[in-house]
């Protein structure tokens, strides 16, 4: 039986998709091959790969000048390979601290350049996102970085950055693809794939093409976007099911109405959530009412000596994976694209019946 599964990454897929790929595991479209077992270089893995890319620029409407890379390393090698691929000549970047994610970011930026933290939210516990105007920025900095969403803390951007000249960097692995977003506004984007767009593995780089030329001598090949960009993302051998399964989830994001439509999901989800936490005293939600993550959304019991009793109900109620990260601790319900809203119904019916019984 299939559960409700609220784990912030690897995390749930659209079951069409996971139907869908079980159908074609041993014979893919008459190949009479896996997608496992392609060459990256032969005619169907080539073709799997360019309609996964053409389907992602409708989806985002990525203007031309943009390179889409499919790579690997997961967010977190990034969070090296950006200063690695940005800095040129310069010595600085601007970072902007919103929680785990962010820090993870600084402290790998660290390596190889100067940090300016040009703001952060540490000062009220990473509940929210600090106003543009609070912002310090250096001028002669090579990139500003910020996590557009913070998986861990549910802190979410609503709103662009305007970082001037200087181009903005955007760690957007746990809400891409959740709603629209204007790519001309950034220099780069990219994210993890294991939350709303496949397996564990994938890793998204969408960078424009006048950045490509910044990169330092100590860039390692596979990991050098200009390089990748003019081997279409497979200088190396790229990882193919994961681009195989993120195409599958491209064809049914469109499918779907695409993503405006599943953005308006997506806030009635949040919104369900949200408003029941609201009026409960039981339950409480920290981050500030206006940064709240629409994919992420941590609350806390109001005495967690029945955290472990809430979380075996849940199991029992066929919902799992609720368990707060170990830094923040409480509970934590990643209700990314997939989650259908009967997923969400029944979470809030179940915190209802457990609120009656314990409160």
């Amino acid at each position: 039986m299939r559960v409700f599964n609220f784990s912030a990454g690897p995390a749930v897929l659209p079951e069409s998709v996971l139907q869908r790929a079980a159908a074609e595991m041993l014979d893919w479209h008459g190949s009479g091959m896996s997608v496992m077992e392609m060459s990256h270089r032969g005619k169907e893995f080539i073709s799997i790969a360019a309609k996964a890319e053409a389907d992602l620029r409708t989806l985002l409407n990525i203007p031309a000048n943009y390179k889409v890379l499919f790579l690997q390393g997961g967010a977190i090698a990034e969070n090296a390979l950006i200063p690695m691929n940005l800095l040129g000549s310069k010595t600085s970047a601007d970072y902007i601290n919103t929680g785990e994610w962010s820090k993870k970011s600084i402290k790998e930026a660290k390596k190889y350049c100067t940090v300016n933290v040009a703001a952060s939210a540490e000062d009220k516990g990473f509940t929210y996102v600090p106003p543009r105007e609070s912002w310090k920025l250096n001028k002669d900095a090579a990139f500003v970085h910020v996590c557009t969403n913070e998986t861990i803390g549910g802190v979410e951007y609503h709103w662009t950055p305007d970082t001037g000249d200087v181009p903005l960097v955007a760690d957007v692995s746990s809400h891409i693809l959740s709603r629209p977003i204007d790519v001309s506004k950034y220099g780069v984007i990219y994210g993890g794939a294991q939350k709303n767009i496949g397996p564990a593995g994938l890793t998204l780089v969408i960078v424009r093409d006048d950045l490509l030329d910044r990169a330092l001598p100590i860039t390692p090949s596979a990991f050098h976007w200009k390089e990748q960009a003019e081997n279409d993302s497979m200088l190396n051998t790229p990882p193919t099911y994961g681009i195989y399964i993120a195409g599958l989830v491209f064809e049914w994001l469109l499918a779907e109405g695409g993503v405006a439509v599943v953005e308006q999901r997506n806030i009635a989800k949040a919104q369900l959530l949200y408003d029941y936490l609201d009026q409960s005293s039981f339950y409480s939600s920290p981050v500030n009412k206006q940064d709240r993550s629409r994919m992420n959304v941590p609350f806390k019991l109001k005495d967690e000596a029945l955290d472990a009793a809430f979380l075996k109900g849940a199991e029992q109620n066929g919902m799992v994976q609720l368990k707060g990260h170990r830094s923040v601790g409480g509970m934590r319900a990643s209700i990314y694209n997939a989650m259908p809203v009967e997923g969400v119904k029944t979470l809030v019916e179940y915190m209802k019946e457990f609120e009656k019984k314990n409160g």
